[in-house]
């Protein structure tokens, strides 16, 4: 997996996919596995004086064995090491009064930082829900879900930035919505997720660690109290 500071790699885990690649957990007995690919352009870190802003772009994969009810995903966390910035305080921002009102179109044009686009199951029906990656201001990013099978929900998804202490320079917590984890009284299983994002310097890349890693850690913690840990890094030059 390659990724720039990965602050958008860490969002993308709102959505419940992003743990790394490889990374099994048991929840219900559930042998669940967890790929991602990510890129970045330009992969060179900037400076502190000088931040390099970046755009990300990556595919993510949760696999399942057929024959196991699928466990659900209430909550991500994701700790992020130094390397970079999240400017998201710099750049037009959507409140979520208005995002959750009347969507991504009510929203300033310029806060729009990405779209995504996924394929998930609703029982046995395919359903493809699509994303729009929203700035919610310094320590907001939205994640604008529409799904229209087994019914049409919309709704955002809302990832906090904040700065972490110690070893981790940014924490990102988010909480799926109960509305887009059953549909229809239907149980959603996310498997595949495909995102791009990145305006200006949103997300800014400012150093590389002297080891060449970017380093971060992330928790996704299912229905039924399971956690799925994963530690990852991807290098930098």
């Amino acid at each position: 997996m390659r990724a720039s500071r990965p602050v958008l790699l860490a969002l993308a885990c709102v959505v419940a996919l992003a743990a790394g690649a490889g990374a099994i957990a048991l929840a219900q007995s559930v042998p669940i596995t967890l790929r991602a690919d990510v890129q970045v352009a330009p992969n060179k870190a900037g400076t502190p004086s000088e931040p390099q802003g970046v755009r990300l772009s990556g595919t993510a994969w949760l696999d399942l064995p057929g024959d196991f009810e699928p466990p659900l995903v209430q909550n991500v966390d994701v700790w992020i090491g130094p390397g970079g910035r999240y400017n998201g305080g710099k750049h037009a921002a959507c409140s979520l009064s208005v995002i959750s009102r009347g969507g991504p179109s009510k929203c300033p044009s310029r806060s729009l930082m990405g779209r995504g686009t996924a394929t998930a199951s609703a029982d046995t029906v395919p359903t493809y829900p699509k994303i729009t990656i929203v700035n919610g201001g310094a320590s907001t990013v939205y994640f604008y879900t529409v799904m229209t099978n087994p019914a049409r929900v919309q709704a955002p998804v809302i990832a906090t930035v904040r700065r972490a202490s110690g070893k981790w320079a940014y924490k990102v917590q988010a909480t799926i919505p109960r509305n887009l984890q059953i549909v229809a009284g239907v149980p959603i299983l996310l498997k595949k997720l495909q995102m791009a994002a990145g305006r200006g310097d949103w997300i800014a890349t400012t150093s590389c660690p002297r080891d060449k890693r970017w380093r971060y850690h992330a928790e996704v913690t299912f229905k039924t109290g399971q956690v799925v840990k994963y530690d990852g890094s991807v290098p930098c030059r």
